[in-house]
């Protein structure tokens, strides 16, 4: 084990687009466990959306980072020493962590990984948050049927990618909106997607919503809001369900827009509009991986990472989320 551990810290809260100003790097002695806890070499982090909540000083459903604490997500790692029965040196564990070479875990809250299932990084996407975001919100909230058209913004992303694969398995059309040629192709041509909308090249969602989903939409997915989620409302079927787990749209607004009045559209087709945290599955967070690893072993689910390598660049990957640098799940390999 070496000396010393790097880890990040939260500097200051950003006005805006977060910058390297919320950042802090600092060197210090690697963390001791006590009773009941396992010090784990981190080998990946995840960086996700809902951190830059964590930056504001108000309420959101996570709660806000203190400016001076340790940057925390989910990590996979290695465990070097145990104060616990249930873990020993050498096992692989995921949980939640801070950003830094070494983390201090409470034995009870963390899970096993199985490095022949998949590889470590799924454990923080598919196999992790992510995946049972997209597992709950679209199976319990959206309600999906067969034969209905599920459209799914930010649909190239860890959770958005999930959705319209679970959506395939469930005999759904599938339509996703994401950010560059090579994301809809990846959509379409590997996860076999029905049909994918590059929301940068075209000034009309709405048209391009006609022409991939001519029936209308049966379920959306909301993971970004904005002008995509405003093209989708007025194309809702009778009885359609959207399910709200992000709006990463607006993440750094200052002063959020009115924009238009979209309620009015929920009337006629007598839609329903359900936000959504994957905390309040936590009691069947199991069987969500049992099924989850089932289909990746089957290869009925496909799974994606985009790696930046190094602790030391983990910021630009959080801020890479925001330019949509990413396909699939976002993760720092801190380790070998």
């Amino acid at each position: 084990m070496r000396d010393s551990n790097r880890e990040w810290y939260f500097a200051e809260r950003p006005e805006g687009e977060p910058t390297m100003d919320s950042f802090a790097l600092r060197e210090r002695e690697p963390p001791e466990p006590r009773f009941g806890e396992l010090l784990v070499r981190v080998r990946y982090l995840s960086v996700d959306p809902y951190m830059r909540g964590r930056m504001r000083d108000s309420a959101s459903y996570a709660e806000p980072w203190a400016v001076g604490d340790p940057l925390q997500g989910g990590v996979v790692g290695e465990v070097v020493e145990s104060e616990s029965d249930a873990y020993e040196a050498g096992d692989l564990v995921t949980g939640r962590g801070t950003w830094a070479d070494y983390t201090v875990l409470d034995a009870d809250d963390v899970a096993p990984v199985d490095a022949d299932v998949a590889g470590l990084p799924a454990y923080l996407g598919v196999l992790g948050m992510p995946g049972r975001t997209a597992y709950f919100g679209l199976l319990d909230v959206a309600e999906p049927r067969p034969g209905d058209t599920v459209v799914v913004s930010g649909a190239a992303g860890a959770v958005g990618s999930t959705v319209g694969q679970i959506a395939g398995l469930n005999g759904c059309r599938v339509v996703g909106f994401a950010g560059s040629d090579e994301k809809t192709a990846w959509l379409t041509d590997d996860l076999g997607f029905d049909a994918a909308i590059n929301y940068k090249a075209t000034d009309d969602y709405g048209a391009a919503l006609d022409d991939a989903a001519p029936g209308g939409v049966g379920v959306y997915f909301d993971n970004v809001g904005g002008p995509i989620t405003d093209a989708v409302f007025p194309k809702l079927n009778v009885d359609a369900r959207v399910a709200v787990c992000g709006q990463i749209a607006h993440y750094n607004d200052e002063t959020v827009p009115t924009g238009p009045r979209k309620l009015p559209q929920l009337i006629a087709p007598r839609a329903r509009v359900e936000g959504l945290l994957v905390s309040d599955y936590a009691t069947r967070f199991g069987t969500a991986t049992e099924q989850l690893q089932s289909w990746v072993v089957s290869g009925e689910i496909q799974n994606r990472e985009t790696v930046v390598d190094g602790l030391e660049n983990a910021p630009d990957a959080f801020l890479g989320l925001f330019s949509g640098d990413n396909i699939g799940k976002q993760v720092v390999r801190v380790s070998a």
